[in-house]
């Protein structure tokens, strides 16, 4: 019988195995690859060097300089183009330079998560260094260029990276430490080139989607600073524009929290955009015996009293909910006036300063804009036809950028999904 249990456990031990590794693949220290991959150590194939240390009069003039700014969210450096300047030596410059196909680490950051990011040099830089804060990696040729922005992005790498890295004020990560983090490469370069291409559409349509939501952000702030100061009129639309003060447009209220009602709950970090936290909180229960905070329903209107000046302004178009801070000022529209309309309006830098300067002269003297300070700021809006007018066109606006924008998050997400196929060999594209 104990025979027949071990021969039954040693089985499902090998099919176990089968199944973690499956045929043509093997496993090693990076993981399950296909069996004609290697893995390669960095130091083995390629050369480590610090960057250049220079004291803070020697920037703002002389040749281009990477600096740390210049790798953090790129993959590649083009050119020198548009890098800052530091004065340095002939000397300096062979010794530091920068090549087609230098890989540059990121040797310090305040989160771990930006530890050891990389950038490629796309082209040869002439009379450009790199920063002491950056790693030059200078490889013999066992990966392609193009690979390269790729692969070291690799969610297997990133946490290799990070977990050889110290902390002390930042998260450090040092040439030892790179030298003995291993890689998996592909046997040809021609495979590696097929990989690279796929990954570098990816980001093509992703950086087409961002440059595209770029666009249509900055023209709908050029649509809205004309359409809500009355800089431009709606064809239809020609009555004078009233001035009136916020008290006149607005009442404030301080309903609290029911013990029956559930509610999803938004914090004061949210309150740029309140449904962006409604998800996250939904279906939390607040009593009024232990929470005595505001409740913030449908075309509602709310800030938070303290650093109002930001124009930390939100309305709730979607849901009622519970707002977990007590500095909160909630209000209501009175009638003819658009409450989407009278949102936006206020989120304008117009009206920022002039939170700014009702704070500053406030009687709290805290910091905060308490609402009779905040009632008597002057507003001018339109008759209440052209309000819903200008809000209708303002929240088409919004909903073709958030379209774009959830069309990037699955670009972005497909990207991610294409990076642990293809980098680690799941799937083959030759």
């Amino acid at each position: 019988m104990l025979k027949v249990m071990a021969s039954r456990v040693s089985e499902k031990d090998h099919t176990t195995a089968e199944q973690r590794v499956p045929k043509g693949y093997k496993q090693t220290e990076v993981g399950v690859i296909p069996e004609d991959w290697k893995v390669y150590i960095l130091g083995e194939i390629g050369k480590f060097k610090n960057g250049l240390n220079k004291n803070s009069e020697a920037f703002g003039h002389g040749s281009p300089f990477v600096n740390l700014t210049d790798v953090f969210g790129v993959n590649s450096i083009v050119s020198s183009d548009h890098l800052g300047l530091v004065a340095s030596t002939g000397f300096e410059q062979s010794t530091y330079e920068l090549r087609r196909g230098d890989v540059i680490f990121v040797r310090s950051s305040v989160k771990p998560s930006g530890v050891g990011l990389t950038a490629v040099v796309e082209n040869d830089l002439p009379e450009t260094v790199y920063a002491g804060f950056l790693i030059r990696f200078r490889g013999h040729g066992f990966i392609d260029v193009e690979y390269k922005k790729h692969c070291f992005y690799n969610a297997r790498f990133r946490r290799m990276v990070i977990s050889s890295s110290s902390v002390s004020a930042n998260t450090n990560i040092n040439q030892d430490s790179l030298k003995k983090l291993a890689i998996s490469l592909p046997p040809t370069m021609t495979e590696q080139k097929a990989i690279a291409g796929a990954l570098s559409d990816a980001d093509a349509l992703i950086g087409s989607l961002e440059r595209l939501i770029a666009k249509k952000r900055q023209i709908k702030q050029g649509a809205m600073q004309e359409l809500l100061t009355g800089e431009k009129r709606l064809p239809g639309f020609s009555r004078k524009w009233e001035v009136k003060t916020i008290g006149e447009l607005a009442s404030p209220i301080a309903e609290k929290n029911s013990l029956a009602e559930v509610l999803p709950v938004m914090t004061c970090s949210k309150h740029l955009g309140f449904v962006d936290s409604l998800e996250y909180f939904k279906n939390q229960v607040f009593s009024k015996d232990t929470s005595p905070y505001k409740i913030i329903r449908k075309g509602q209107i709310g800030y938070p009293a303290n650093h109002i000046e930001e124009g930390s302004i939100g309305l709730q178009d979607l849901y009622n909910a519970a707002l977990v801070s007590p500095i909160y000022v909630v209000f209501s529209v009175t009638e003819g006036v658009d409450s989407f309309f009278l949102h936006r309006v206020l989120k304008l830098d117009f009206y920022r300063q002039k939170f700014k300067t009702a704070t500053t002269s406030s009687v709290d003297r805290r910091g905060s804009l308490r609402w009779p300070a905040f009632s008597r700021i002057i507003v001018k809006l339109p008759p209440l036809p052209e309000q819903a007018a200008i809000a209708a066109i303002i929240s088409d606006m919004d909903a073709e950028t958030a379209a774009l924008e959830a069309k990037l998050t699955k670009a972005r997400m497909i990207k991610q999904g294409m990076m642990q196929e293809l980098l680690t060999g799941k799937t083959r594209l030759i």
